[in-house]
């Protein structure tokens, strides 16, 4: 806790001064009289001061005030135009900024035409598998089967058209085609999402549990149209 800090008052007061009763008389001097009584002497020194210091503050020439009056106007004009900005550094900037939204421009372009490369490939790729665009096409009616007989709850209807498992040829010739079609890390994705629901799939179908049948057909359904999607082969596929 911080200790307060008094000060006492009578530290700083002066001593008393003695009363009027105590104090000696006046010593009886003619001169210190005088000099009491008649203060004319340093009265007449104070108009001569006044006058000094006016004669001082006026003893200027014209020529030396409109000299320093123009001083000041030039230091003033030459403050406010350096605050000004300078038209090299404009132009600098400007230059600057056209480098820079040329260059946006030139990524841009690139951009569009590794875009614009890409898709013809890819189209290329897809005109090219006439026989695995046929393997798809084969998946969906499949699919589509199976998903009516569900809905039916037929199962056998559905084991029929499934097969035994995913040795089945239609399966087989389905990752041929996703083997030849797929590029890209999503659409791999997409193909192992398709075939370990169909496993489920058929599984749940041998096990004649309609639910689960259900389930398993809606995953591997939805992951073989997202992987179409992602090919751009979902434009040549009926059904779809």
């Amino acid at each position: 806790m911080a200790t307060p800090f008094l000060s006492t008052a009578n530290a700083f007061l002066s001593p008393s001064l003695p009363s009027s009763t105590s104090q000696s008389p006046l010593p009886h001097s003619s001169s210190s009289s005088l000099e009491v009584l008649q203060p004319s002497r340093t009265a007449k020194k104070l108009p001569n001061l006044c006058r000094a210091s006016n004669e001082s503050s006026s003893a200027e020439s014209p020529d030396v005030v409109t000299k320093r009056r123009s001083l000041a106007i030039f230091l003033i004009t030459g403050l406010a135009f350096s605050s000004l900005p300078n038209a090299a550094d404009m132009n600098t900037s400007s230059a600057n900024a056209a480098i820079l939204e040329a260059d946006e421009d030139d990524e841009l372009m690139e951009k569009v035409k590794l875009d614009r490369k890409r898709r013809i490939e890819r189209q290329g790729v897809l005109n090219s598998a006439k026989k695995e665009t046929g393997y798809l096409q084969d998946v969906v009616y499949n699919l589509s089967k199976v998903g009516q007989a569900i809905e039916n709850s037929d199962l056998p209807a559905a084991g029929s058209v499934l097969g035994k498992g995913t040795n089945a040829d239609w399966v087989q010739k389905a990752n041929v085609a996703f083997a030849k079609l797929s590029s890209g890390p999503e659409e791999k994705t997409e193909v192992d999402t398709f075939n370990s629901s169909l496993a489920s799939l058929i599984s749940s179908v041998v096990g004649n549990d309609i639910e689960s049948s259900k389930v398993a057909f809606y995953a591997s359904a939805s992951a073989f149209e997202k992987w179409t999607t992602l090919t751009g082969i979902i434009t040549q596929l009926k059904g779809l």
